[in-house]
């Protein structure tokens, strides 16, 4: 199904060719709805190309134009813009065949690829902070879009669960666990030992050494080290998958650094082998000699103590994901200070010959209301586990208020709804990049542009539904919770304010695939809140179950178009929506 803008670009290509004038210029939604739904600067390209009057031109395009079944006369504004207006039967049409279409009008992609997403990647042995939220539903946002338009992918979490931390954690384990401590709150407990045993290393070279120890004889596969490394392993696992529920998150893979252990000196041996690495002052290290920005920041691959890196292990992530896993692209969805790390990863991969569509996706920070890094009051790290249960608490409080009389079920399970959708949307409706400040009132407000408030939309949709008894066609529908079956013939629009949502609902297949384009889910955001506006705006203005036949059914319509909308956005963004509030 041709969207719209789909529709109205190649009409204007059309329109383009027969004048003699190549494709120039973009079709994109009108700034200011006023003056129409599209609009195009074509005109204002060919003019500045050609030294001719943009005008003019518009007028000789708009000629050859052939668009009367969807839009009214183009007018020329401006310099030479082109504005289309979409004629009422068209969208009254098109709004008919989404109420018909299970993806409402979206289109699978053209090329599908198999695309790993690596994103989440907490590290062993401590809790998951405020600071892995933007990876995770980042990542899990762009999984959910891309998997709807038809792509194959592979959610990898790439834990962190190697490295030089685990020597003073088996240490600490051996020297200072409280098993009872341990039975209560293992993570805590482990998170304790490390500390303690970090203080009394920095301070103690025999301890400092002692650990060292430890680490070599976990690496060199001892095993009373291994069991203690696995403990830590399973403990830690045990709390990210309490969190990953909480958060609707799946993973298909979750390979550790652990995973690629085996591969690195061969990893080192082909880069060396191949000439892309060279030894240098004892180290094995990768050049970047004809690339300005990288001359003087080499990427070293074994230490001069023969040790590895994150560098070898990404490297050796990269060879599998391509050679075994077949990925035609890969996604790092991993904060914006990893900008450089990537750089020279991705031209390694380039320089092994590697084809496939590498992509760092930054994203900026999470603040505290007073703008700084969100900390605690001790300056720690805000523990993800409990800002998720503070959120589905203050949640609950709000819908006890609201509506007292709901079971404790279900004020339990819409709490949680809230709650998580709250933390999720005030990432998601972000630009990735752009520095946030984290607060309760503002993201929990069902007013603004929040997450309650499009739940709130759609739970006023349902609840039209749910008064909706009384007629043959509708009555047993929106008691069983079916949607209505409709057809084009029976939609009517009469109010401006209906046509404007049916416009906006005819826009969801437009705003999807652009969430791709630059990993930009705020797209996606940004249109729902839009959407549930201009819903607000129908239901004030326009009777639905007061209104005479035809228009009744048309209206109900509308509304469950509305709901099916807000609710596959929704979810594309991984967000539920409650039924009730």
């Amino acid at each position: 199904m041709e969207t719209f803008q789909a529709l109205l670009a190649n009409k204007l290509s059309d329109a383009l060719a027969k004048v003699g004038l190549p494709k120039v210029g973009e079709l994109t939604p009108a700034t200011d709805p006023r003056f129409g739904d599209y609009q195009t600067n074509a005109a204002l390209v060919l003019g500045k190309q050609r030294g001719e009057s943009p005008k003019t031109l518009a007028e000789r395009i708009l000629a050859c134009l052939d668009a009367g079944d969807i839009c009214e006369p183009p007018a020329v504004a401006g310099a030479g813009f082109v504005n289309f207006t979409l004629r009422t039967d068209a969208v009254e049409r098109k709004a008919g065949e989404l109420l018909l279409d299970e993806r409402l009008g979206v289109a699978t992609a053209e090329s599908k690829k198999r695309i790993v997403i690596d994103f989440g990647s907490p590290n062993v042995a401590k809790p998951m902070h405020v600071g892995h939220i933007r990876s995770i539903v980042l990542g899990d946002a762009l999984a959910r879009i891309a998997s709807f338009l038809g792509h194959e992918v592979i959610r990898d979490n790439h834990i962190g669960d190697w490295g030089t931390q685990f020597g003073m954690v088996i240490w600490g384990w051996k020297n200072l666990l409280d098993r009872q401590a341990l039975a209560r709150d293992p993570l805590a407990e482990i998170v304790r030992i490390y500390k303690e045993t970090n203080q009394r290393a920095t301070s103690d070279p025999q301890v400092r050494e002692a650990c060292r120890q430890e680490l070599v004889k976990l690496q060199a596969g001892d095993r009373e080290n291994l069991d203690i490394w696995n403990e830590c392993v399973a403990f830690s696992m045990q709390d990210f998958e309490h969190v990953y529920k909480l958060l609707d998150i799946h993973y298909d893979i979750q390979c550790g650094e652990s995973f690629y252990n085996d591969r690195l000196p061969a990893t080192v041996d082909r880069l060396l082998k191949s000439g892309i690495a060279e030894i240098s002052e004892g180290a094995v290290c990768v050049f970047f000699r004809d690339i300005p920005e990288l001359t003087d920041k080499p990427c070293i691959i074994r230490k001069r103590d023969g040790g590895f890196n994150y560098a070898t292990t990404d490297l050796a992530t990269v060879d599998y994901r391509i050679n075994d896993l077949k990925a035609d692209a890969v996604w790092y969805v991993v904060g914006a200070p990893q900008v450089l790390h990537f750089k020279q990863i991705f031209e390694i991969a380039r320089r092994e010959g590697y084809t496939a569509d590498f992509r760092h996706i930054p994203f900026g920070s999470i603040l505290g209301e007073d703008r700084k890094l969100m900390k605690t009051r001790s300056g720690e790290n805000v523990p993800l586990r409990e800002l998720l249960e503070e959120a589905c608490s203050r949640a609950r409080k709000i819908v006890e208020e609201k509506n007292p009389d709901l079971s404790e079920a279900e004020k339990i399970d819409i709490g949680q709804k809230i709650g998580v959708a709250a933390v999720k949307y005030a990432d998601l409706s972000q630009y990735r990049m752009t520095d946030y400040a984290f607060s309760w009132d503002r993201m929990l407000s069902l007013h603004g542009n929040t997450a309650p408030y499009l739940q709130n939309a759609y739970v006023r949709i349902r609840s039209i539904f749910r008064k909706a008894v009384a007629t043959p066609q509708w009555g047993v529908e929106a008691q069983t919770g079916h949607r209505p079956v409709a057809t084009a013939d029976k939609l009517t629009f009469t109010d401006r304010s209906e046509i404007n949502l049916a416009k906006r609902l005819c826009q969801f297949a437009e705003n999807v695939p652009q969430v791709l384009n630059d990993f930009r889910p705020n797209i996606l955001a940004n249109y729902l809140f839009e959407l549930a506006n201009s819903f607000h705006t129908f239901y004030e203005s326009c009777p639905v179950l007061k209104s005479e036949e035809p228009l009744r059914s048309s209206r109900l319509a509308l509304c469950d178009l509305s709901g099916r909308v807000l609710q596959r956005g929704l979810d594309l963004l991984g967000i539920k929506v409650p039924e009730k509030m």
